[in-house]
């Protein structure tokens, strides 16, 4: 079992920084396939960032690539999301989900979701 708490969303003006983290709790999480999340307002969830337990392997959405940066530190069991250069469109409650499998862009390839933060960027 894996229970997972975001912190770190807000309001940001467009082209500013927001740092998310993701606690997470149960003794899976250092081998655990963790990722990053969202939805907005009437629209699917859909997937924003994933990292293997060792860090080795990192994969990005295209909308998110080259601003936004996941990392990983097991032993504080928390996962972060950078978030830099925040467009309007990136406006959205963000998940964080763990014990994911292939195809990790699938958000029904994991097991455990926190409970979202809302990120909000004005233009």
């Amino acid at each position: 079992q894996v229970q997972l708490v975001e912190s770190g969303g807000g309001l940001v003006q467009t082209g500013g920084s927001l740092r998310l983290s993701c606690a997470a709790s149960g003794r899976t999480f250092s081998r655990s396939i963790m990722g990053w999340f969202r939805q907005a307002l009437g629209k699917e969830r859909e997937f924003v960032a994933s990292i293997s337990w060792s860090g080795g392997s990192i994969y990005y959405a295209d909308s998110v690539k080259g601003r936004f940066t996941i990392s990983r530190d097991n032993v504080k069991n928390t996962v972060y999301l950078q978030m830099n250069s925040l467009k309007p469109e990136d406006t959205a409650v963000y998940y964080c989900a763990a014990n994911g499998r292939a195809p990790v862009r699938q958000w029904t390839q994991y097991d455990y979701w926190g409970q979202g933060t809302q990120v909000t960027v004005s233009s």
